[in-house]
């Protein structure tokens, strides 16, 4: 099984630990979209990582998907079999998803546009919606357990994109999700090598 990633995306580090938190043994491969790879594109024709590769063959995309493919075949479930717990675990990976959207926008509109006509009022409504959503979480973000979900893990990879990518633009007045960072890391050290890194 693959799991073909890049080490800066916040989707390819939230599936690559829920992963390996569930016990599949999947390589990791470095994967440049940018290049349009032939194990990409053949499997994946949107061209966009994480895709998952099945030892069978199958492709799986997105990383919503894939983390669903991982709950089912995993040795470990990585969302609760409670119906109202698994909805929070979902709504709150749907959450973080959704703030490294805003995030990734804001990234692709300063790299990818000369910077004459980088679009700022569109950069500042990214940055609204993402900062809106961390004033969210730092109201209401999940107790650290034995057992991580689905939204432990994209929280995770979230906060680390954040750091890679805004550091020293999103800490201030959120002390509980920087203690959360921490204490996920502390309390899961396996994972650390597969947060967002340059």
């Amino acid at each position: 099984m693959k799991i073909l990633y890049s080490p800066a995306s916040p989707y390819s580090a939230k599936v690559r630990m829920a992963a390996k938190h569930a016990g599949i043994n999947a390589e990791a491969v470095l994967t440049d979209t940018n290049a349009a790879p032939a194990e990409l594109v053949g499997n994946n024709p949107l061209g966009k990582i994480p895709t998952l590769l099945t030892d069978e063959g199958q492709a799986v995309f997105d990383s919503r998907a894939i983390m669903q493919f991982i709950d089912r075949a995993g040795g470990k479930r990585i969302y609760p079999r409670n119906a109202a717990k698994r909805t929070d675990a979902e709504v709150m990976e749907a959450l973080c998803d959704g703030i490294c959207d805003c995030l990734l926008a804001i990234m692709y509109e300063r790299r990818f546009r000369p910077e004459e006509i980088v679009h700022q009022e569109w950069i500042d409504k990214q940055w609204t919606k993402a900062t809106r959503a961390l004033d969210h979480l730092e109201a209401n973000l999940p107790r650290i357990t034995k057992a991580p979900n689905g939204g432990h893990f994209a929280a995770a990879a979230m906060i680390g994109y954040l750091t890679l990518r805004f550091s020293g633009q999103w800490e201030r007045g959120r002390p509980k999700l920087k203690r959360w960072h921490a204490k996920f890391a502390s309390s899961f050290p396996e994972l650390a090598d597969m947060l967002p890194k340059a």
